[in-house]
């Protein structure tokens, strides 16, 4: 029962992105997401799983085979497809979905760190977000989607005594956040999920602004060793891309 608790969350996501076997690929873009001796436990969990699964003949193929502990993905982190992305924006309609998609999408918050947010930390009149003891700048989106959760938070509970910033029809007669479940519903079968967009944010920030590992540390407060392989997946993704536009400038020249 513990390892299915650990596992709950990947696993509801997985089963509602595929109708195929999970790949040794998933199981480490997934390792990605965790750290420490939460990684080592997550993946022990994953692989009697899929052990025991392999030994009732369910699978085929054990996806954890030869995954060490300390073992990274080596490949470089891919972007979005823009269409993933529109997917995920035009599914989300109630407001307070919208905001924790603004949340994922524009500042790369985890979905623990977006149920722990207390109205204190938005700061409308400075324009400031903290989250996970951080303080960000409130950008138009996210000010803007903030404001319409606040309104309807105003109007459908307007007595209760929750501070967390995202309530629903049961914490907001507690004083709780509300559950992990409650965060990740709306992208529930997208490609783009939370997690996907919050990696997503981080790419798009070490493509934009150069690969640089200290700058995307003192943005999002990543890890080192995290910060460093961002960086490295922009480098290459850059170096990739301006290949690809030599190869092209060249064959036009060779056709004059």
């Amino acid at each position: 029962m513990g390892y299915l608790n650990r596992l709950w969350s990947v696993l509801l996501e997985w089963s509602n992105r595929y109708d195929h076997q999970v790949t040794r690929d998933d199981v480490l873009a997934h390792l990605e997401t965790v750290h420490g001796s939460q990684r080592k436990h997550t993946l022990v969990a994953l692989r009697s799983l899929f052990t025991r699964a392999k030994k009732n003949g369910t699978i085929f193929k054990n996806p954890t085979s030869r995954i060490r502990v300390g073992q990274q993905a080596n490949s470089v982190i891919q972007p979005l497809e823009s269409e993933h992305i529109q997917s995920s924006v035009a599914s989300v309609t109630r407001p307070a979905d919208r905001l924790i998609l603004a949340l994922a999408a524009v500042h790369a918050a985890r979905p623990g760190a977006i149920r722990r947010i207390q109205l204190d930390d938005l700061d409308i009149g400075n324009r400031r977000l903290v989250i996970n003891s951080r303080v960000r700048p409130l950008d138009e989106l996210t000010l803007q989607t903030a404001l319409a959760w606040l309104e309807h938070r105003r109007r459908r509970w307007p007595d209760t005594a929750n501070p967390h910033l995202l309530i629903n029809k049961q914490t907001a007669l507690e004083t709780g956040p509300i559950s992990g479940v409650s965060v990740s519903a709306a992208l529930r079968g997208q490609t783009a999920t939370l997690e996907r967009l919050r990696v997503d944010r981080q790419l798009e920030e070490a493509l934009v602004h150069g690969p640089d590992p200290l700058h995307l540390a003192e943005v999002f407060g990543l890890a080192e060793k995290t910060a460093v392989r961002y960086a490295d997946s922009a480098r290459r993704l850059l170096e990739s891309s301006a290949e690809s536009l030599n190869a092209v400038t060249a064959s036009v020249d060779d056709q004059r």
